[in-house]
């Protein structure tokens, strides 16, 4: 497959590609997934989990399976946008490793959105996605 996504990160710009994202990212056209905001919710229903780290696993795992639903890598990964609760450093440091594992060194542009509260009390994060459709 031809390289559809470019990754940038200026010197110009502080070196997100040190944190695993870019600040940039360019796209050839074709077509895209505007995948909606996925939580800590399971198929079947079980709550969430209490703490950050777990909901950040079951959030990567419910992307992945969006990624997989449209044939896509997180190479494909255009944009994502993370909504977290109460976000701090130290909730962001806990964060970006799942983030990392997740993007696999693809380094997709990025936004962190700290929120007062998400669709469900017990809900700390969620991540939406743009992604670049394979050919």
């Amino acid at each position: 497959m031809a390289q559809s996504l470019t990754r940038l990160n200026p010197p110009a710009l502080p070196d997100a590609g040190a944190l695993g994202y870019s600040q940039i990212t360019t796209v050839e056209p074709g077509r895209l997934a505007f995948v909606s905001g996925q939580v800590a919710w399971r198929p079947r229903g079980e709550p969430a989990p209490d703490g950050l780290a777990e909901q950040a696993e079951l959030v990567v795992a419910n992307a992945k399976a969006a990624l997989d639903a449209l044939g896509a890598s997180p190479e494909d990964l255009v944009m994502v946008r993370l909504y977290l609760v109460d976000l701090t450093p130290e909730r962001i440091e806990e964060l970006m490793p799942h983030l990392r594992a997740m993007f696999d060194g693809a380094q997709p542009s990025l936004t962190g959105v700290g929120v007062a509260a998400l669709a469900a009390p017990d809900l700390q994060l969620e991540m939406e996605m743009i992604v670049r459709l394979p050919s």
